[in-house]
């Protein structure tokens, strides 16, 4: 991917995307040095240090560190405070497992790990914000900045929650965004519902009788009997999940036996895959449905099959009233041809949905890309830096919006 430019060709409205764009040097540098050193969930210790010092800079009011291990909170108060008003911003902070392939100054400097989703960009954008809300205070009430570790499959969120968070930091409402590739930068997209998926993750065991390949009716195979579910499982969505519903089973992975005993029948066989699902219907339907059916098939060969059904990330389903405020404070900023409000929804998750389900709130994707873009978890994505001062400017205007400074 072609280095992204630093900044000030992407044009918006408000004082607070006027007054961020003066310090976008410093929030690119930032960034491309978070995305220089990679972190994986709960090991954000460098990232949580350089957040803390970029808030010291900023002048926030409070600095918090060690909130579900190695997340960071700022408070930044208003300049009033008789609203009594909290809310809440989000940012995730940690990396991916998978190795860079681009070749820029700032490409990742850790083997096998790299910014491959943007959560450095997550995270200078929210840096933005907090200095501009610290220099300004043009609010009434308290913005709360969380800096989350572990949302590539760690439950960040819900370790922070665990912790404290929202005892420590009642927020009445929270938002979030994440860079989204295959929107045009400038655009916002949002959804007064669903708009990322639950994932759970299953592994199917399934128990046969090992032997001879040359005499395999001694046998019962578990191989043909992972075959058959293989297939089997294909058609809960098809036949069972209604039309109008959605659903994905995808059986990603299976071990079996050893690649250099061509006559060995093992004993075992195990699948493993994933199941996407907006409903907590629609979710109980396919975890019953998966249980009985391998049981089934795997009953008719004489095997045994058990179902290990996890309940990874719930569905981030935002609450209307949020989503549609923050989709009016993306308009004030780019103008209604440049929001969708009608977002469609994706299979992928995200564990800003722990938040949803404690919060009122809403999450937003940020275009950072357009047509030919690498997409996320690629080997030769980046952020772009071009949107660093858009995406802090709808932080920063989320606070302003909802805790307006009443002027006398």
């Amino acid at each position: 991917m072609l280095a992204p430019r630093s900044g000030q060709s992407l044009k918006a409205s408000g004082r607070a995307f006027a007054h961020i764009s003066q310090f976008v040097p410093e929030l690119t540098s930032l960034r491309r040095d978070l995305h220089a050193h990679p972190e994986l969930g709960f090991e954000e210790r460098y990232t949580s240090r350089r957040v803390q010092t970029a808030l010291e800079v900023c002048g926030v009011d409070e600095i918090h560190a060690g909130i579900g291990k190695t997340g960071v909170v700022g408070v930044i108060r208003g300049r009033a405070n008789t609203s009594g008003a909290v809310i809440g911003l989000r940012a995730d902070m940690d990396a991916l497992t998978m190795t860079e392939d681009n070749d820029f100054a700032w490409k990742s400097t850790r083997s096998g790990m790299m910014h491959g989703c943007g959560h450095d960009g997550h995270v200078a954008m929210l840096v933005g914000a907090a200095r501009y809300l610290a220099e300004t205070r043009d609010f009434d009430g308290t913005a709360v900045l969380i800096f989350q570790p572990g949302e590539e499959g760690f439950a960040g969120a819900k370790a922070m929650i665990e912790d404290g968070l929202f005892d420590r930091f009642p927020v009445q409402a929270v938002f979030g965004m994440h860079n989204w590739p295959a929107m045009k930068p400038g655009t916002i997209g949002i959804n007064p519902g669903p708009l990322m998926a639950a994932a759970d993750r299953v592994t199917i065991e399934i128990i046969g009788k090992g032997g001879h390949g040359a005499h395999a009716y001694l046998t019962v195979d578990p191989v043909v009997v992972a075959a058959h579910v293989i297939t089997a499982v294909q058609t809960i969505v098809s036949r069972n999940v209604r039309p109008v519903d959605s659903a994905v089973i995808s059986l990603c992975a299976m071990t079996a036996g050893d690649v250099h005993a061509m006559s060995v029948v093992p004993g075992k066989a195990t699948l493993v895959g994933t199941v996407r699902t907006f409903s907590p219907d629609v979710q109980d339907l396919v975890q019953r449905r998966l249980t009985e059916l391998c049981s089934a098939v795997a009953l008719g060969f004489g095997a045994t099959a058990k179902v290990d059904y996890e309940r990874v990330y719930p569905a981030t389903i935002n609450t209307p009233r949020e989503a549609m405020f923050a989709a009016d404070v993306a308009e004030s900023l780019v103008g209604p041809d440049h929001v969708i409000r009608d977002m469609d929804p994706s299979m992928g998750a995200e564990d800003f949905s722990f938040m949803l389900q404690v919060k009122p709130g809403a999450y937003m994707r940020i275009g950072q890309g357009g047509e030919g873009s690498c997409m996320l978890h690629n080997s030769r994505y980046d952020f772009n830096d071009e949107i660093l001062p858009l995406g802090s400017a709808l932080h920063a205007s989320l606070v302003e919006r909802s805790m307006p400074l009443v002027q006398p």
